[in-house]
């Protein structure tokens, strides 16, 4: 059982209310969706939580611009191998700031002019909150821009390059722990004003059948009583839905993962959720509803799954710091040497930037996953697809 700090403030009363009228308690998943998805009272659903250096967590692209100058490259490369003249769209999918939504359309409007003409930028925002700060940071977008979901995508699919970037890491997931030598799923129950995450019923169905291919059975003693993890049940909907949106185009995925064998090794006894405000990292989940991030590491190996049975093709995936080295990171570190003195101190900044985005220990660990998709895909085998150019070697 996990209960808030003895300094936790007590369950806000529209959390309360809630939770009694679900009976007490209700799956982890569904509390997560709650606080953070709540149009009033959620973290992201209200707009509340600020994305940067100066709010509650930085992202790559909140770090400045050289983040998405070096994604621009394959942006345009696969926008370039559709077909000529078509409409194209660059789709974000969980935009946050709209940060790097503005950044690739100025980066694709100066660079490639022709490709930018004919191409749309959609964002896919389900919290209302942070659709109105996008909209107020793209009102000078280069590039035609509106908002829309997948399902109203879906009504006329778009061929094009979707960005899911620190956005599957937030979708609900459902948390596990052993008890009694059965999985069980956890609840969040309401006891008095407090919130506990208790092991409830024993898993069944769906979520059981993939345990065995994740590691997790048969149980044995290297994973004691009370040892918990994450399970992911919304990749394979939210891929599925992404898939319907596009007719051609590739996805690319970029956010925090491990392989399974890492993922649900003995000694990773709690998982990988993590809570985070004002650039502090919690490991309570139930500290604050509505008022932290919460977020859980991807499983490689359940995204593929979830990724093909999706109709996805995947291409291939590296650590951010590989990614951007191959995109010219080091030449750009070079160049910064022949800037003059005299902008010194912003030159040392841009370089610290630079070094933070492929440091191992910071955000060169975010890995990044392709993945491409045609309309024909279901139908017969795969057309061969050019490696991503992130995935290939960097010059010397």
């Amino acid at each position: 059982m996990l209960s808030p700090p003895p300094d936790s403030p007590a369950v806000p009363e529209w959390l309360a209310e809630r939770l009694r009228a679900a009976g007490g308690s209700v799956p982890f998943l569904d509390y997560m969706d709650w606080v953070l998805h709540d149009p009033e009272h959620g973290a992201y659903g209200s707009g509340r939580l600020v994305i940067g250096p100066r709010g509650d967590f930085v992202t790559s692209p909140s770090m400045g611009q050289d983040f998405a100058q070096l994604l621009a490259p394959q942006v345009a490369e696969w926008l370039a191998l559709l077909p000529a003249e078509a409409p194209l769209t660059l789709v974000e999918t969980g935009p946050g700031e709209g940060q790097l939504a503005q950044q690739l359309a100025e980066a694709l409007h100066a660079g490639w002019p022709s490709l930018a003409g004919r191409t749309e930028l959609v964002l896919v925002e389900p919290n209302a909150g942070m659709a109105q700060r996008q909209r107020q940071r793209l009102s000078a977008c280069p590039l035609p821009v509106r908002w829309s979901d997948f399902a109203g995508l879906a009504s006329a699919p778009l061929r094009g390059v979707v960005l899911a970037h620190e956005v599957l890491d937030a979708l609900a997931i459902e948390r596990i722990e052993r008890r009694d030598d059965h999985w069980c799923r956890q609840r969040v129950v309401l006891r008095g004003d407090h919130l506990s995450l208790e092991a409830a019923e024993p898993l069944a169905g769906p979520l059981l059948d993939q345990l065995d291919g994740l590691g997790l059975l048969p149980l044995d003693d290297s994973r004691p009583e009370g040892w918990s993890t994450e399970l992911h049940p919304g990749l394979e909907p939210w891929l599925a839905a992404c898939a319907g949106a596009l007719s051609e185009g590739w996805l690319l995925v970029i956010d925090y993962a491990h392989e399974a064998h890492r993922y649900y090794a003995p000694q990773r006894s709690a998982g990988t959720l993590m809570a985070y405000r004002r650039q502090q990292a919690s490991d309570n989940p139930l500290r604050e509803p509505g008022l932290w991030d919460l977020t859980a590491h991807l499983c490689l190996e359940s995204l593929e799954a979830a990724a093909r049975a999706g109709g996805w093709q995947p291409l291939g995936g590296c650590r951010q710091g590989e990614a951007l080295l191959a995109l010219g990171l080091a030449r750009r570190l070079h160049e910064l040497q022949q800037e003059p003195a005299s902008r010194l101190a912003e030159l040392l900044q841009r370089r610290e930037t630079l070094l933070r985005l492929v440091d191992p220990a910071s955000l060169g660990n975010f890995r990044w996953l392709a993945f491409h998709r045609d309309s024909t895909s279901a139908r017969s085998p795969a057309t061969p697809q050019p490696e991503p150019l992130f995935l290939s070697v960097p010059s010397p």
